[in-house]
């Protein structure tokens, strides 16, 4: 495929997902042409025109692959998923799956499997590999200033009840767990144990997790805890990082979001804006020399996908592997078995 001939992809689901994490992000990447989203709500399909004019609405997955796409993105809850994403695979387009990747460490394999099988590329959407707050400590690990990283405290709290999911495919660990875990093992490579506890409450008779705290042992030899709640009326955002050098505190805001929540997009704000963390909740360095304030770093999802575009034209790899994909959902898988038994899992 030329360079110059944009590639197609389609959206399938328009929900928060969809209108918030995904579309945006699309239209921000030269090279990729949006063929068109599926979705059936009338209200959904208002929202489409007019953020993006033109694109047309589909009823079914099938409509839209027929529309002929390159890739597909399948935003649509845990349940309908899977085959989804196998239907698409069998019909011979590349495919990103949003979070969580499947409800259980034998699913994701299946989805490894089937896709092996179709020679497509099938990848996961962790986007929060962008976060800005990430992106930013990632750059004072790989600048050397903490030195040998010891240990590790992300937590994440959103004051949001009204999007706990429930189902047996559902839960805070495996939604919001998902990007948190996927973070750790990014920067620190993969976990070996895990040790975890669930807050657990009940939805409509339904017990589902509402929180979590997660510890991980990584074969690096890094030591990283994640934690959140979602119905405990706490938000905010907490970095800590330990190392032999010093130390790195952030709490930057949910940058991106806040931006898109807004009103504004990446491919209309201004390039020097997007995802810049304001100076006040820039992060801070403390060592030996005293306390330095971290300029933000600029996250951008966005990145996402533009190295998509380059595994769809085979000039790079996915962005996010499949067996990384695999490996995070058998840490949450271990993270429920441990906080069911009050074990340590090995993996």
């Amino acid at each position: 495929m030329s360079a110059s001939t944009p590639s197609r992809i389609g959206v399938v689901g328009y929900g928060a997902g969809g209108h918030r994490f995904h579309v945006p992000y699309i239209q921000a990447v030269a090279g990729w042409e949006l063929a068109g989203v599926v979705t059936r709500s009338p209200a959904r399909r208002a929202i489409l025109a007019t953020e993006a004019p033109g694109v047309p609405a589909f009823d079914s997955l099938d409509a839209l692959l027929d529309a002929g796409v390159d890739a597909v993105v399948i935003t649509t809850p845990p349940d309908t998923r899977r085959e989804l994403v196998l239907h698409a695979l069998e019909r011979g387009v590349h495919v990103v799956a949003d979070k969580p990747f499947a409800p259980t460490v034998e699913g994701a394999r299946e989805l490894q499997t089937a896709a092996e099988r179709s020679g497509r590329i099938l990848t996961a959407y962790q986007n929060r590999r962008w976060d800005t707050d990430l992106v930013t400590l990632k750059q004072v690990i790989d600048e050397g200033r903490l030195g040998e990283i010891w240990r590790v405290s992300s937590r994440m709290d959103q004051d949001d009840s009204g999007t706990l999911e429930t189902g047996p495919a559902h839960g805070l660990l495996r939604d919001l767990g998902s990007h948190l875990v996927d973070q750790m093992a990014f920067l620190f490579g993969p976990v070996e144990r895990v040790s975890a506890h669930l807050d657990i409450t009940s939805v409509g008779g339904v017990d589902v997790d509402c929180g979590f705290d997660v510890a991980l042992h990584h074969a690096s030899g890094v030591f990283s805890r994640v934690a959140s709640s979602k119905i405990n009326h706490l938000e905010g955002r907490e970095l800590i990082v330990y190392g032999d050098l010093g130390s790195y505190e952030s709490r930057m805001d949910d940058v991106q979001t806040s931006q898109i929540d807004a009103g504004l997009r990446p491919a209309s704000a201004a390039a020097a804006d997007w995802g810049v963390e304001t100076e006040e909740r820039w992060g801070v360095l403390h060592t030996a020399e005293g306390s330095t304030p971290v300029p933000s770093a600029r996250g951008d999802y966005s990145e996402f996908y533009r190295q998509l575009l380059a595994a769809v034209r085979g000039e790079a790899a996915p962005p996010v592997l499949l067996e990384q994909a695999v490996h995070t959902v058998e840490i949450l898988d271990a993270a429920r078995e441990s906080a069911r038994t009050g074990l340590t899992v090995t993996l």
